[in-house]
């Protein structure tokens, strides 16, 4: 039983989560009354249970925050970069970089591109002379590449209409840059120009919902409105960027997804899942000792909230009631994702003789609009469904044949393997294949009539592949092909395979993360289990 009480006091098994994603809030219009099927408006006896009403405790919040945020936040570029920039426009434009970046990225991916980015646009005139491509070719592998092309096109509306001024409060920004959500913009005017508003992120809701017990779907309009009332309600109007950042830092270092660090919570005095969860873990150790009365022993004497059962807009629903087994981790709740939709498609690498003789590959530019705009790809072709192999490679050879500018046959298309990309909404399977062209340089090029119902293409060698603006899923296809473009090549050529590797498994690419589970706050039912050896 000590045991057990000192992991209670300690809150041993605790660990800091590998990373934090931002995720941006679904936007919600002014008017709630308009959006179909809103929840009820919260009663005056809700708003004391999951709203912040004495002005004591908001002001100890923002001090105990602020006062942790002060001595434990992290090292990062843009804050850096904030905290010594003295011309607002400046600070601003490096603010707003950074936020578009970490948009559904993590921190430790962001940092390396966020760099590369304020060193080679160190200005918003300077990226609004910047290319599209240019833009395309940083990005690459960041994911989610519309941000760079908004960004970029912010930057020449900024600078072609705006007189390179970036607007100075939450309400312009969001009003007159593309791209600029009501979270973006009240981050810049926060950080950069001091505007006393709140910012609601993925981060943010986690540490409302969680400080006030909001256990209804967080992605509702309704609740998203009373989450933004809660932030601009607690944000601190000395130190407005300072503060929100602080919270944003909280929710992606202690107060995470699946093991949170209580004990080390600045604010947890103030949290009411936490008060649940304590007083539970009190509950129970009485009645393991036996000193709680038998009249009362059947629940513990907790707070809620004081609406009639079913009947508060911001409560856990009843079909989905508190479960001890997840302790503060009951909150927030959200709707089910979609599932994104399974998609195949053909792609193949065709390699030819350079003029120097060293190996080059066709790619092709995508389309300036939808999924993965203006990016560079290799020939590729969506497959429908119902199609068998044979149809699938006849398809394929007909698709490739133009680019070939010879005719290939049929057995010279190689089969690699397949590679599988998650995009936000769609589930892509690459079905990989490879073709080594046998022509002079320059004759894989077709008519000129060919060329020019063909959109943007050129033939490029490997490192210029590397550079170029090619996606994470191109970059994979790229590297399940690197063993057979190696194929009949002579070792100072440069093939390389893992020692060991199994030939038969080419093209099967799987990253799997650890599968070890972090270990869960304590718990209800983690306390109740006795320690093995007892």
């Amino acid at each position: 039983m000590s045991k057990l009480r000192a992991a209670a006091r300690s809150g041993r098994g605790l660990q800091r989560g590998a990373g934090e994603v931002r995720k941006s809030p679904r936007r919600c219009r002014e008017n709630v009354s308009s959006h179909k099927g809103k929840l009820p408006p919260v009663s005056a006896q809700q708003s004391a249970y999951h709203l912040f009403s004495h002005p004591a405790e908001i002001e100890a919040f923002r001090k105990n925050l602020l006062s942790w945020y002060d001595k434990c936040k992290r090292d990062l570029p843009w804050r850096k970069l904030a905290a010594r920039e003295s011309d607002a426009n400046r600070r601003a434009y490096a603010v707003w970089v950074s936020e578009i970046m970490l948009q559904q990225t993590q921190v430790a991916t962001v940092i390396d591109y966020y760099n590369r980015w304020m060193q080679k646009w160190p200005t918003l005139q300077a990226l609004a002379k910047a290319s599209l491509e240019e833009v395309n070719e940083l990005w690459a592998g960041l994911g989610y590449y519309s941000r760079g092309k908004r960004l970029q096109e912010a930057a020449q509306k900024v600078e072609s209409e705006l007189a390179g001024q970036m607007p100075a409060t939450a309400e312009e920004l969001q009003r007159l840059l593309p791209g600029v959500g009501r979270y973006t913009a009240g981050a810049i005017a926060s950080i950069s120009y001091g505007q006393a508003t709140g910012v609601v992120d993925g981060n943010v809701i986690r540490v409302l919902c969680r400080v006030r017990c909001i256990g209804a779907d967080s992605s509702s309009p309704a609740v998203a409105d009373r989450l933004w009332d809660l932030a601009n309600a607690l944000v601190d109007p000395a130190r407005p960027g300072d503060f929100n950042q602080a919270m944003m830092e909280l929710g992606a270092t202690v107060c995470t997804p699946r093991a949170p660090l209580c004990m080390e919570c600045p604010v947890k005095h103030h949290c009411r899942a936490r008060c649940r969860v304590e007083k539970e873990l009190e509950f129970a150790s009485k009645r393991l000792l036996g000193k709680a009365a038998s009249s009362c022993s059947q629940a513990p004497d907790i707070e809620e909230c004081a609406a009639a059962a079913g009947s508060c807009s911001l409560c856990l629903p009843a079909s989905e009631p508190w479960d001890s087994s997840l302790g503060v981790a009951n909150f927030p709740r959200r709707a089910a994702k979609k599932q994104p939709r399974a998609e195949r498609t053909a792609t193949c690498v065709l390699e030819r003789r350079g003029p120097r003789g060293e190996p080059e590959y066709l790619i092709v530019q995508r389309p300036s609009s939808g999924l993965l705009a203006g990016l560079w790809e290799f020939p590729s072709l969506a497959w429908g469904p119902g199609l068998k192999e044979k149809q699938q490679r006849e398809a394929l050879l007909a698709h490739i044949q133009a680019w070939a500018g010879e005719a290939v046959a049929g057995g010279r298309l190689r089969h690699v393997g397949e590679v599988s990309h998650v995009f936000s909404h769609i589930h892509q399977t690459y079905v990989v294949y490879s073709l080594l062209l046998g022509g002079e340089p320059g004759t894989a090029s077709g008519g000129r009539a060919e060329l020019l119902e063909r959109p943007a293409f050129r033939w490029v060698t490997r490192a210029e592949f590397q550079k170029s603006a090619v996606s994470t899923a191109m970059k994979k296809v790229w590297k399940a092909c690197e063993p057979q473009s190696c194929e009949g090549r002579g070792p100072s050529q440069g093939c390389k395979r893992k020692r060991g590797a199994d030939p038969s498994r080419a093209g099967q690419w799987k990253v799997e993360a650890d599968g070890s589970l972090p270990p869960r706050q304590l718990s209800l039912d983690a306390f109740l289990k006795a320690p093995a050896g007892e």
